[in-house]
């Protein structure tokens, strides 16, 4: 089984050398690929070293900024395993939960596992009003879509590969999310839900995502579920 690690970076140059070999630790054969979205902190100099000492697989580089949902689109374009998975540069996600996401896909029980820092699993205190948001906009993709999810918002997203590359992905930006899980919903793909640790980091420690786009977040809802 290959599994493909879409490893969407900007501006990461602390962590993104970790996160690879934190990836490279587990007991998958993987197929990592990093497309970076114009970096400007040296991250672009850290990739080119990770592919040329084998690291990685796949260094991709955006020639402008274009958002997290491009990045991961180009990255499921050039994937080809058995399972697709995005991982976030930032180390609040941690490979450790991998075994726990891929179960229902390797047993043949579902087409998409979605993590969850809801259902239990560590996860480092933070923000309330992020939480309040992101339980809102979980409800409205719910109502849209018909699913029962606690965290649409959760990064942590496998996919089986045949899967995610016949989805036709449009999004930018954090759209991502949202629009991934309409998209599931309406190719009436098996999707399930496991708890997953999540290590959040405050906006001094570089966390980007911000109100805007929670109000984006609210548009991509309505736009990909009612317009498929």
């Amino acid at each position: 089984m290959l599994v493909s690690v879409l490893i969407p970076v900007y501006n990461e140059v602390d962590t993104v050398a970790e996160i690879v070999e934190r990836v490279r630790a587990t007991p998958y054969t993987t197929e990592i690929i990093c497309v970076d979205d114009c970096s400007t902190d040296g991250t672009r100099d850290v990739l080119a070293r990770l592919l040329a000492d084998g690291m990685i697989q796949q260094a991709i580089f955006q020639k402008e900024n274009r958002g997290k949902g491009a990045a991961v689109r180009t990255a499921i374009a050039a994937s080809h395993g058995d399972i697709v998975i995005v991982q976030d540069a930032d180390l609040e996600y941690s490979p450790a939960d991998w075994p726990t996401l891929f179960e229902p896909l390797v047993q043949g029980r579902a087409d998409a596992v979605f993590g969850s820092r809801f259902l239990g699993g560590t996860h480092r205190v933070l923000y309330y009003w992020h939480s309040v948001g992101n339980g809102l906009l979980t409800t409205l993709s719910n109502m849209f879509s018909n699913l029962n999810l606690t965290d649409m918002e959760c990064c942590y997203k496998a996919v089986r590969g045949e899967l995610a590359r016949s989805l036709t992905l449009k999004s930018e930006r954090f759209g991502f999310e949202p629009e991934i899980t309409a998209k599931l919903a309406h190719a009436n793909a098996r999707i399930y839900e496991v708890p997953v640790a999540y290590s959040g980091r405050t906006y001094l420690e570089g966390k980007k995502i911000t109100w805007r786009d929670g109000m984006a977040a609210l548009f991509h809802i309505l736009r990909y579920n009612l317009f498929p």
